[in-house]
């Protein structure tokens, strides 16, 4: 059975199974206009965490197949159409699941689904220094009775993510065959999502649309950015629109139209708006205002209210794959958002006063 990659809704992954080695599958197919491009700069733009040499090692150990031909060498020239598919070792650590007892937000729940409001702080999925603790191992204890509930899936049930410090809404398949059609949704962007945040500045025009393709930073490899090089990153759109002006900051809903690693995030930052107290992108300094003491330690106090990017997976709409009816989610949002608004239009007032 063909599945989606839950990280990136415009690349297929095949289902990762146990080996001698625990290993990651993924299979990509070029696209009609791919122009010709190495296939190690190919795969680095399309695999989260990848690296040359990790790809070099999946081709020296012949795990690299295009057009399930064998190639020893990444430096091969991807074409149009090429099917692509590659394994590469994953360090057992990474996907061991440790089912714990930890309380999730349930908003909705049935025999092939559930959705989630996450709390702010939790990492999604297990790996790299986050283990336990994450959603992922709620959800292997919360669906560890579930018959056809794989608990080896390093991705249990997720068709989509959110970032550690973005609350909000995700939905979670409790079957295979949920999985597949409700990744599918993601994949042909018929699901529907929006955002709310809090960026820096007054965006002009106050609704717009911001399209550039996303890659990881050639300066930092822990930041995402934006590239006008069609070669580097992949597409992505995202709609904005003004919901409330405090002159040094905007409350904004974002709308996706695709699906990228910190899209809102990046995209905001493009048009010179990070999101407010967005620590990765520069966000947490004072980026608009007076020079004022009062003025900063007002700043102050609204960080240690929202001691996060300000973002909030708000809406989340989908049909679903048993009923095939369109279920749509609203959440209000979270209470350390709410403060900050607040303080914020408190703050708008005595400037006017």
């Amino acid at each position: 059975m063909t599945t989606y990659n839950t990280d990136d809704f415009n690349d297929e992954i095949d289902d990762q199974e146990e080996t001698e080695e625990l290993h990651e599958h993924y299979k990509f197919v070029a696209d009609p206009g791919q122009t010709p491009l190495r296939i190690d700069k190919f795969l680095l733009n399309r695999i989260e965490n990848a690296s040359r040499t990790k790809i070099q090692d999946a081709a020296d150990a012949g795990n690299i197949f295009v057009n399930g031909q064998k190639i020893s060498k990444s430096n091969y020239k991807v074409k149009p159409n090429d099917v692509i598919t590659i394994m590469m070792t994953h360090p057992p650590r990474e996907i061991e699941i440790i089912p714990q007892n930890i309380p999730i937000d349930i908003v909705y729940e049935d025999d092939q689904l559930l959705v989630i409001n996450k709390k702010p702080g939790m990492v999604v999925h297990p790996g790299h220094g986050n283990y336990t603790g994450t959603l992922v191992n709620a959800l292997a204890y919360h669906l560890k009775d579930m018959p056809l509930f794989n608990s080896k899936d390093p991705r249990p049930g997720l068709v989509h993510r959110i970032d550690k410090d973005t609350s909000g809404l995700l939905v979670v398949a409790k079957t295979e065959e949920a999985k597949v059609l409700l990744a599918r949704q993601f994949f042909e962007k018929t699901s529907s999502r929006t955002y709310q945040a809090i960026v820096w500045g007054t965006p002009n025009p106050a609704n717009g649309r911001i399209e550039g393709n996303i890659g990881r930073s050639l300066k930092d490899r822990k930041q995402m950015a934006v590239f006008n090089d069609d070669e580097i990153g992949k597409h992505a759109v995202t709609h904005y629109k003004t919901l409330e002006n405090f002159g040094y900051v905007t409350l904004v809903e974002c709308r996706l139209e695709t699906g990228r690693t910190h899209q809102i995030r990046v995209h905001m930052k493009h048009i010179g708006h990070p999101l407010f107290n967005d620590e990765r992108y520069g966000g947490d300094q004072i980026l608009k205002g007076t020079t004022f003491t009062k003025y900063k330690q007002f700043i102050q106090n609204c960080f240690s209210i929202l001691p996060r990017q300000a973002l909030h997976a708000k809406t989340l709409g989908f049909v679903h794959p048993k009923t095939n009816e369109f279920m749509s989610f609203d959440t209000e949002l979270p209470e350390d958002m709410k403060l900050a608004i607040e303080k914020w239009r408190q703050y708008t007032i005595g400037r006017e006063e």
